[in-house]
């Protein structure tokens, strides 16, 4: 079974039958229009964002397989919180503050891709990243509420 994988960046919810999607995947000789309503479908979630995705075609067939990546954390951050970028200096200078609840949703968006087996600890990763983008969670310094999530203190929100 031979396949080819195409690799591409999409902005989530946006593919479209033109380029970078079309000239890639055009010679396969796959439904364009298939292709590109499952990978709308997929990315919807991650509207305005670029999102890896790959797909896997088996060339004898024509049948193909979407995978779809999720941005970088901080892609994820920023956009949760609406803000452009980081800090340029997150020892001194804070940009914004991250909820526990918002931690959360975004490691669950994450969650595939993190090295965590469960969502108290994926939110302790997602929270870490605040630390060198400048970002507190719940007013503090997001290395107090990793420990505090180490405590218990968030377990009403984070433990399911």
């Amino acid at each position: 079974m031979a396949t080819e994988t195409v690799e591409i960046l999409i902005d989530g919810g946006k593919a479209t039958p033109g380029p970078p999607l079309g000239p890639a995947i055009g010679p396969l000789g796959i439904n364009m229009m298939q292709v590109v309503e499952q990978i709308n479908q997929k990315t919807a979630d991650f509207d305005g964002m670029k999102v890896p995705v790959k797909i896997i075609v088996d060339i004898g067939t024509k049948e193909f397989e979407i995978k779809v990546g999720t941005p970088p954390t901080t892609a994820l951050i920023m956009d949760e919180l609406k803000i452009e970028k980081g800090s340029q200096d997150p020892g001194q200078d804070k940009v914004a503050d991250l909820n526990v609840e918002q931690a959360l949703k975004i490691a669950k968006m994450k969650f595939d891709a993190l090295l965590s087996n469960d969502y108290k600890n994926a939110a302790k990763e997602v929270i870490g990243t605040c630390v060198s983008m400048g970002i507190t969670v719940e007013g503090k310094d997001p290395r107090e509420v990793q420990r505090d999530i180490d405590q218990g203190m968030y377990d009403d929100k984070l433990v399911q």
